[in-house]
């Protein structure tokens, strides 16, 4: 392999990764066709791809593969890839997570292999993005829905009492004059959800350079996400109770997701906007010619 481009090298691990591991990736893209709450999965490796292919233009080659690290990365992947198959073999969402987790570290690995830790600096996001194809384990996902649902119904419940409609919280159950409706675990949108994360975390990557300012609005589209379901409950209730009664089991209430997600998206982008003119208003101070030393 020492005759082998770096591109080569890269592309052959990887694909020795694929010969071998398949299985846990057939089993996480089928998951997320079977499950809502795993669409995600389908965007994360064409993301990330599409990150580097776009980002690779404007970085500085440096082609300094970094064996140590590398072959450590490798080593773990492989440690964490064969206990996952022999020692969690009972444990099937949770195997499922931990070998997804080694191919990841293995595709990891395999750059910072062939390409160098320099270099793999300047790709670190859509190399750590591809985190996000470990499948949360079933348990893990129940507290997180758990979570969601308590979270959407506050939210609704802050709605209607803002608007001074009288209204009892009982958990996730709401009552208001006329309707007693319980926030179900496929009314929590945590699939849309999921969704509005990772596209802010794309969103950050590209529009603003302060990882401060990235943290915030990702960290924003946590409660912004329960808010935006919360609203969409109000909504459907309001029509609901106010307007035609079909509106509680009609197209706006199995389908209407993504106008809401859009609308949350909107609010993202905006917020976006403004600190990204925040950091072109106050741009980091570069020292000047004059105050270097000579």
């Amino acid at each position: 392999m020492k005759k082998l481009s770096p591109s080569l090298r890269f592309a052959f691990l990887c694909a020795l990764s694929l010969a071998i591991g398949w299985h846990p990736l057939w089993r996480t893209f089928a998951l997320a066709q079977r499950s809502g709450e795993y669409t995600h999965l389908l965007l994360i490796l064409p993301i990330s791809a599409a990150l580097i292919f776009a980002e690779r233009t404007t970085m500085k080659p440096a082609f300094e593969p970094a064996l140590g690290v590398g072959s450590a990365l490798l080593a773990s992947a492989i440690l964490i890839a064969g206990y996952s198959r022999w020692m969690m073999a009972s444990q099937s969402d949770a195997q499922l997570s931990v070998s997804m987790l080694g191919m990841v570290i293995w595709w990891i690995g395999s750059f910072v292999l062939c390409f160098g830790t320099r270099m793999a600096r300047q790709f670190l996001f859509p190399l750590c993005f591809l985190v996000w194809l470990v499948p949360i384990p079933a348990p893990a996902l129940n507290k997180i829905v758990a979570f969601w649902q308590q979270g959407s119904a506050t939210s609704a419940s802050v709605l209607f009492s803002a608007l001074g409609i009288p209204v009892t919280q009982n958990g996730i159950i709401l009552s208001i004059p006329g309707l007693t409706l319980e926030v179900a675990q496929e009314c929590s949108s945590l699939r849309s959800s999921l969704m509005l994360i990772v596209t802010t975390m794309v969103l950050a990557h590209l529009f603003l350079r302060s990882f401060w300012r990235k943290a915030a609005v990702v960290l924003a589209a946590i409660p912004l996400s329960i808010a935006k379901n919360g609203f969409r409950i109000f909504t459907i209730s309001m029509l609901g109770t106010r307007v035609d009664p079909g509106f509680l089991h009609g197209n706006l209430h199995r389908h209407g997701g993504i106008l809401f997600f859009l609308l949350a998206l909107f609010v993202v982008l905006l917020l976006l906007w403004l600190l990204h003119r925040s950091e072109n208003r106050y741009p980091r101070l570069q020292p000047s010619a004059k105050s270097q030393p000579a």
